[in-house]
């Protein structure tokens, strides 16, 4: 089993999670943390088993994702 990292969104009408290295567009929503994190595991799955391996970044260079604001 591969780990991934996954971004999770809090937005007002739910969250939103994305996967850190995969080639590709791959989403998983719901009205909790939990649903939406269920949801983005599904979707790598499903993405992994359609697509093949090679949407797979074998060497992804994220060690960890931070989330910092920055005033311009």
């Amino acid at each position: 089993m591969k780990q991934y990292k996954v971004i999770v969104e809090k937005h007002s009408d739910g969250y939103v999670a994305y996967p850190l290295g995969l080639k590709g567009v791959v989403v998983g929503q719901g009205d909790t943390y939990e649903e939406a994190l269920s949801d983005v595991k599904s979707a790598i799955k499903f993405h992994i088993e359609t697509f093949g391996d090679d949407v797979i970044i074998n060497e992804s260079s994220v060690l960890e994702a931070f989330i910092a604001e920055a005033g311009v």
